[in-house]
């Protein structure tokens, strides 16, 4: 049986090892998993370092709406966590594509 993660867990990833996350994140989403998992890889970083950076730069960048959008998408899912390391991963994915 799978087991949502905590908010709280998600933003303190820097405890959470890869293996653990993925393990999570397989079973939530597959399909996230192994699209965060290849972008990942493509710099060089473990799952659970790419999206830690991408909590963190959410978290200094995101603007009003950007927040309020991430606030709708974890009211609205099923499973937060998932919605959330999908909103701030799409997000790290966006500000790199622009510089």
């Amino acid at each position: 049986m799978s087991r949502a993660m905590q908010l709280g867990e998600l933003l303190s990833l820097g405890q959470t090892s890869s293996a653990e996350l993925q393990s999570w994140l397989s079973i939530e989403d597959a399909r996230l998993e192994q699209e965060l998992e290849r972008e990942a890889n493509l710099r060089g970083e473990t799952l659970a370092q790419f999206v830690r950076i991408a909590v963190s730069d959410f978290m200094a960048e995101a603007d009003e709406e950007t927040w309020a959008d991430l606030v709708s998408a974890l009211r609205d899912a099923k499973d937060p966590g998932a919605a959330c390391v999908s909103k701030v991963t799409t997000f790290r994915l966006r500000m790199e594509s622009a510089l």
